[in-house]
């Protein structure tokens, strides 16, 4: 097939590029070959290449920044999508978006399920929702969280960094989520995307957790004590940021998303977190 993948550089093109290269041809869009807020040039690229399928990683994922520069991320992760959209309707391609648990403002009690109603308390989960609602109904949503990797910025990396730095590290316990790992995430995107499957999906990692725990297991499988982090509440985290820090996203109390879809489809879940991560940790310390 032909596949576009937007954000190949980021975390999840990164894994997709070599994912998909072997048995398919294969463009990878990102900033330094494609502005994809220009939207004769996301035309002309889309069109040009024709495509089968486009898998659409690219998005402004900074959250914190996302408040302050509103507009960019409106350009980015909403009329970006657009243009994307634009383009595989011309060529007939089928479109993956890949979303965020930020879509929900995590007042829910119970994990999310697809059929939730989404309430975004940021703008970055506005944006992307916002990017949500430019595709066809036929196409395919995968809404994911907490992503981590070997490449890029991430949770995994942060934490080995300070672990390295510090004597103790401080991380909230009262938001709960899913980690996911990026490569794990870019097999089932890809499996998603080859079969056309429609309607949305959320896909990540097994395994609940909060920031605190996640960061213990961070440090186990680094060899680190697990006491090595503490727990803090967010309202404690809050009021010790200096008064003149620049604004904080709201983070979703609760981000677990519940996998329905695949599970009761056939598709099959993603396994523990804790697999891949100690891979990842594996690959960073080597």
């Amino acid at each position: 097939m032909r596949i576009v993948v937007t954000g190949s550089a980021g975390q999840l093109g990164s894994e997709l590029l070599p994912l998909l290269e072997e048995d398919h041809e294969v463009l990878g869009l990102d900033l330094h070959n494609c502005d994809l807020t220009d939207r004769d040039a996301v035309l002309a690229a889309v069109t040009s290449f024709d495509p089968d399928l486009i898998l659409h990683g690219a998005a402004f994922t900074a959250v914190d920044r996302c408040e302050v520069d509103v507009e960019g991320a409106h350009r980015v992760n909403c009329l970006a999508t657009r243009f994307v959209a634009d383009g595989a309707r011309r060529v007939g391609a089928h479109v993956v978006y890949v979303s965020t648990d930020y879509v929900f403002d995590g007042t829910k009690p119970t994990p999310y399920v697809e059929w939730d109603e989404p309430a975004p308390a940021s703008v970055y989960g506005r944006t992307k929702l916002g990017g949500e609602r430019e595709l066809d109904p036929g196409w395919t949503i995968a809404r994911t969280s907490w992503v981590c990797g070997r490449h890029g910025s991430n949770m995994v990396k942060t934490v080995l960094r300070l672990a390295a730095e510090h004597d103790h590290l401080t991380f909230v316990d009262d938001q709960r989520g899913h980690p996911t790992f990026a490569s794990d995430l870019a097999r089932k995107v890809v499996e998603l995307g080859l079969a056309r499957v429609p309607g949305i999906h959320h896909v990540t990692n097994q395994g609940a957790v909060s920031w605190y725990e996640f960061v213990g297991e961070i440090l186990a499988a680094a060899g680190y004590p697990r006491d090595k982090v503490r727990p803090i509440s967010t309202v404690e985290f809050d009021a010790a940021r200096p008064h003149d820090a620049p604004p904080m996203a709201p983070r979703p109390a609760n981000s677990v998303l519940d996998n329905f879809a695949l599970r009761n489809s056939g598709l099959g879940e993603l396994r523990d977190f804790r697999e891949p991560l100690a891979e990842v940790v594996a690959a960073l310390s080597g």
